[in-house]
């Protein structure tokens, strides 16, 4: 069965799997002669002459959690070279206070922004980022983080990434999904060797694993996600909930344990994820499907397994067809188990029913079953760890591990978890937190939506973002708060271009970045994180909204949620209400409303074909309100 029937655009796919050397991209090529992704990133990074490096040692860095980047909010000839540094946290942590100590102090001499303000940011793959960095700094920064137990090997580049897990599971009696996230971290980590050698770290803090993946000398086709997801105990009922936070079918490999008996010793396997497209490509964003069922003792060589086989057959001339996904959709599941067989991996077949979970967020208290301690979920908007408009968030983040006996995890979700508090300390420790501005932006509490809502970085420290998204959310929840839907329990996504790392055509309403100040509009996904999201097309094939203005987000956004409102039926979510009523209704609505009615006359032949035209930029006086004044009055 070709899975790509479901697609529009199956017959102009044509991925070249099992790619013969010859046709090998030049990136493969920069790889394979490397020798492990040393390449010349020793000297480059040491060679102070220059702010940049060569595009061969840009590619290698990635593997080594390295981005290169400029600041894209100057304009001219020269570029102003930066940095970003990625650390990975497999399954979210624990972090101790002397680590913490470590990464604030590196974020405070080294991540200052044009604005004289120095921050830490936490990602949808429980990463934390290190932006602005300049050459001078890079090599000590990285040495420093790997000398205090974390790394950034691994955090980019071509192999799998951090691997996640839910990182409240750590205090479950029943199953630990952070513990298994950590353990295959470990696995799929690439060989510390190079890692040491560039960046002069004590083999004493690194090591190679004797039991591990082996990744060919030109690494995996792409990147790998892989995700953990896990089980709660509902105090309330006494029921074992499932829990989806790490959108386990939003990555290449996700693993939800089987509740059976009181037990877990089986986990079902979904394969194929992935949210990033490519403008002008036809590409897809897709989630997972059900593989296998392993045995929690053939677990390990099943996803070594499904590694191993995307890193044989993956397109390595086409990068834009690199991931699993393609592999999966293109030859279908079956052939995938047939693949297994061949390697003669013990499974059983997938369960179609089964329950892995809505997406949970993990706010507020929690108490931890396995030690009676509590846990405190804080919502950090758009996972920005700052002293800013929503409170002094680096500086309490700092008072709080120095000042209580506690560790500090993150979530999928980019918000941070203060584990193991006292019972008796909890009013105190709230009451602390208060004292920073914790839980207020511009003097009102975080909203509901505000809470359920994120957006990746954007401009203007992401190398690929079109436009901006971080900077964008919070002034489009602004509005919508000022509107009167501050307290709906819905999910807005924003990522600033298609790579979508931030997963919004997850949440009930996605925009994603397609050019500057322009945005595509993605419904159906659903506010529980268990449907993918797709644009806005009619039945003869036109689509709509794939070029939006920044100004006009926020009317389309209003004329969604006003519509749902007085439509909905009771206890049914944003997602699940378009669900039900489908996309021809949807597109007649926003026809029909005057003020969404002219954006509906331009239409578009294919999802990721519109054609990209130049517009003169927002005036400051244009747009409706803050959302669309942003742009002029960054200051606001």
């Amino acid at each position: 069965m070709d899975i790509f029937q479901d697609y529009p655009f199956k017959d102009d796919i044509k991925p070249n799997f099992r790619t013969p050397p010859e046709e090998f991209s030049k990136t493969e090529h920069a790889k394979i002669g490397s020798n492990w992704v040393r390449g010349e990133l020793h000297d480059h990074f040491r060679d102070l002459s220059t702010d940049d490096v060569e595009w061969e040692s840009a590619q290698l860095a990635k593997s080594h959690g390295i981005y290169l980047q400029w600041n894209r909010a100057k304009t001219g000839k020269e570029k102003d070279w930066m940095y970003m540094v990625r650390m990975g946290v497999p399954g979210g942590g624990p972090m101790t206070r002397d680590q913490w100590r470590v990464f604030d102090d590196l974020a405070e001499r080294y991540t200052t922004g044009p604005d004289g303000t120095p921050s830490l940011r936490v990602t949808t793959r429980q990463n934390i980022q290190f932006h602005w960095v300049k050459k001078p700094n890079l090599v000590e920064l990285v040495r420093r983080i790997a000398e205090a137990g974390l790394y950034s090997s691994n955090g980019c580049g071509d192999n799998v990434r951090n691997t996640i897990g839910c990182p409240l599971s750590s205090f479950s009696t029943l199953y630990n999904a952070n513990a298994m996230a950590r353990r295959y971290a470990e696995y799929f980590r690439l060989p510390a060797d190079a890692h040491i050698e560039v960046f002069a770290v004590d083999p004493k803090y690194m090591r190679t694993p004797d039991e591990r993946f082996r990744y060919g000398k030109n690494l995996l086709n792409r990147k790998f996600k892989i995700g953990f997801s896990a089980i709660h105990l509902d105090e309330t009922s006494g029921q074992w909930v499932p829990d989806n936070c790490v959108e386990l079918r939003a990555q290449d490999i996700g693993i939800a344990p089987i509740l059976e008996n009181g037990a877990v010793t089986r986990f079902q396997v979904y394969i194929g994820g992935g949210q990033g497209e490519k403008n002008l490509k036809s590409t897809i964003s897709s989630l997972g499907l059900p593989v296998a069922i392993f045995e929690e003792e053939h677990l390990l060589e099943g996803l070594d397994a499904i590694v191993a086989i995307h890193q044989e057959w993956g397109d390595r001339q086409n990068r834009h067809w690199a991931r699993l996904k393609y592999v999966v959709l293109k030859q279908g599941v079956e052939w995938f188990q047939q693949e297994l067989k061949k390697r003669k991996i013990d499974f059983e077949p997938p369960d179609a029913h089964l329950d892995y979970g809505a997406r949970d967020l993990h706010h507020g208290w929690m108490k931890q079953p396995s030690n009676g301690l509590y846990t405190y979920g804080a919502f950090i908007e758009n996972g920005r760890i700052i002293d800013g408009p929503g409170g002094r968030l680096k500086a309490m983040v700092r008072h709080l591990m120095e000042t209580y006996p506690i560790n500090l995890m993150n979530t999928p979700n980019q918000h941070l978890l203060f584990t193991d508090i006292p019972e008796d300390a909890r009013d105190v420790f709230e009451a602390d937190m208060k004292t920073f501005g914790y839980g207020t932006r511009g003097g009102k509490d975080y909203s509901t939506l505000r809470k359920h809502s994120v957006a990746c970085v954007g401009l203007d420290t992401c190398s690929i973002a079109f436009t901006d998204s971080e900077k964008f959310l919070p002034y489009l929840i602004d509005d919508l708060e000022e509107m009167g839907f501050g307290d709906m329990e819905e999910s807005i996504g924003v990522s600033g271009c298609e790579a979508q790392c931030s997963r919004p055509a997850t949440k009930a309403i996605g925009w994603v970045g397609a050019a500057k100040n322009r945005y595509q509009l993605k419904l159906m996904g659903t506010d529980d994180g268990r449907h993918q999201g797709i644009a806005l097309s009619d039945s003869s094939g036109k689509y709509y909204l794939m070029l939006v203005l920044r100004e006009d987000v926020v009317t389309v956004t209003k004329t969604l949620l006003h519509y749902y409102v007085a439509n909905r039926n009771p206890s049914e979510t944003l997602g699940h209400f378009h669900r039900r009523i489908g996309m021809e209704a949807i597109l007649g609505h926003l026809k029909h409303n005057p003020e969404t009615a002219p954006l509906m006359e331009k239409t578009y032949d294919h999802p990721n074909r519109a054609r990209i035209v130049k517009t003169k930029t927002p005036s400051a006086t244009g747009g409706s309100g803050p959302a669309g004044a942003h742009k002029a009055n960054p200051a606001r």
